[in-house]
């Protein structure tokens, strides 16, 4: 009979690559962000055998959860001002924060006929009853979104039809389930959707959403949560990126 010794030795023997001594690491992820973080993830679990747990919400929500302590070692936020907020207020590590993605707001229907390719559905508010938008407050795509009905001088009319989701995920759910005939959604959200139909907004008519991450506090000594980073800029994640429609630089 093998010592055994000798019998774990063969067993991690045959291990993949990086799974002995394999870790993990806590990160926030702004909700629009959802689809695109779980393929990084799986791919960095791929190659380095350690372990991403993804909590998804509101930027707002996000950070005040930071704030109050919670443990997540890193924090991918869906504008700038909040990442650079957590180093200004001493929860995150200074010189760590970078964009990872620049995301992109769509105008959104199941309703096929709907959505134009040029918006003009908002200047016809007789033609539906709601309209979803996250929350400007808590959720950048929610501030884009007034950003444009503003440029376009559409707000105050459609402001009586307005629903509000807690984040662009709520928002999405709004529209997915006919609750909104339609919303202002992140183009991650319905990238290759060909069943309802939708307007990419200009950029143009919006600040554009930079999207941030940092390296938090409770990160600070977290080996795992450093390569995750260093993953997100590397060319595996930057071709998840831009394959759910956001821009890299």
């Amino acid at each position: 009979m093998k010592p055994v010794y000798a019998l774990l030795a063969a067993a991690f023997a045959v291990l993949p690559a990086g799974f002995a001594g394999a870790a993990e690491t806590n990160v926030a992820v702004a909700a629009n962000f959802t689809n695109a973080a779980k393929d990084i993830a799986a791919a960095f679990t791929e190659e380095t055998g350690d372990t991403v747990l993804l909590s998804f919400g509101s930027t707002g929500k996000l950070y005040a959860q930071i704030a109050n302590g919670a443990p997540f070692s890193v924090f991918l936020a869906a504008d700038q001002a909040r990442a650079k907020k957590a180093v200004d207020e001493g929860f995150a590590v200074e010189g760590s924060e970078f964009t990872y993605a620049i995301g992109k707001l769509v105008l959104f229907s199941e309703d096929a006929d709907l959505v134009d390719d040029n918006g003009a559905v908002l200047n016809a508010p007789d033609s539906f009853s709601k309209l979803a938008i996250a929350n400007p407050a808590a959720a950048p795509y929610g501030a884009a979104a007034v950003e444009t009905m503003t440029s376009l001088d559409v707000y105050d009319a459609l402001q009586p039809k307005l629903v509000q989701g807690d984040s662009i995920s709520q928002t999405f759910q709004f529209v997915a389930t006919g609750n909104a005939e339609l919303g202002f959604v992140a183009l991650s959200q319905v990238i290759g959707d060909d069943s309802g139909s939708q307007w990419v907004v200009p950029a143009e008519l919006y600040e554009p959403i930079r999207q941030d991450g940092v390296l938090t506090n409770a990160g600070a000594d977290d080996d795992v949560a450093k390569a995750f980073l260093d993953f997100l800029k590397g060319d595996k994640a930057t071709a998840i990126i831009e394959g759910y429609g956001y821009a890299v630089e």
